[in-house]
């Protein structure tokens, strides 16, 4: 007796109407950054790209999109493979150790990103990072690291190590074992780490409020100056900007892991 589809539809439909619930208020965003009007308003009046250019024309709004690409990309360079060779150290641990080395790894994800924020800021305050994108790039770089760990180490359970047992039996050293065989079946997990360090990066406004200062205004933290002293469109269009930024890179690491 086949199962009725009656059930399966209805959870289906359900779990759609959710979705399509969370997400509406964030799709919502781009209609409010064509508006003609000077202030939000939705439904929108008009229909006009003046904030997109004020967006991009603007010296204040240009460097902090600026600061956002330059410190996201120094941590992906960063966080990528430090995350790796953290993974790789973590497959040939055995016993006792695994455990605590599993949740030291995966605190930046566990504790609250305020708490995080409250120790880097008492750390790089001593090292004189505060407001400075070496500064931010460190402090993002501990916020990113698990999620390459966990992409890596998702993969690594896929690797069978007899090929690197293999290459090595012919007179492959260790480096070149490892750049030659491991790392190519390595790299779908290496690439999608490296998308959501990024990511992670540039959409952090926590610690960038904390780490920032006046000198390394990232794009998160002008939006919420915006936000709090002129609700101007001009905040909707650089949200839809970074919405479509997240959108793009989710859709690449969805082809890398297809990849």
């Amino acid at each position: 007796m086949k199962p009725s589809p009656i059930p399966s539809a209805l959870l289906s439909s359900f779990t759609l109407l959710v979705c399509v619930y969370l997400v509406m208020p964030t799709l919502a965003v781009a209609p409010l950054s064509i508006t003609r009007t000077d202030f939000v308003v939705f439904p929108p009046q008009g229909f006009s790209l003046r904030w997109y250019e004020e967006l991009f024309i603007s010296d204040a709004w240009r460097s902090a999109m600026k600061n956002s690409f330059i410190t996201a990309s120094l941590t992906t360079l960063l966080a990528t493979p430090i995350g790796t060779l953290v993974a790789l150290g973590m497959a040939r641990l055995r016993g006792s150790l695994l455990q605590p080395v599993n949740v030291i790894v995966l605190l930046p994800i566990i504790v609250p990103s305020i708490v995080i924020a409250v120790a880097m800021y008492g750390l790089l305050a001593r090292a004189n990072l505060i407001g400075t994108i070496p500064g931010l790039v460190v402090a993002h770089t501990v916020l990113a690291l698990p999620f390459v760990v966990i992409n890596v180490a998702a993969i690594m359970r896929k690797v069978d190590h007899r090929i690197e047992q293999a290459a090595r039996s012919l007179g492959a050293t260790p480096l070149k074992a490892f750049r030659l065989v491991v790392l190519p079946q390595l790299m779908p997990g290496v690439a999608a780490g490296a998308l959501f360090a990024f990511l992670i990066s540039f959409d952090d406004i926590v610690i960038a409020l904390f780490i920032s200062g006046v000198g390394a205004v990232t794009l998160p933290v002008q939006m919420w100056s915006g936000i709090r002293f002129e609700l101007s469109p001009v905040v909707a269009a650089a949200s839809t900007v970074l919405l479509a930024i997240s959108c793009l890179l989710m859709i690449l690491l969805r082809w890398v892991r297809s990849r």
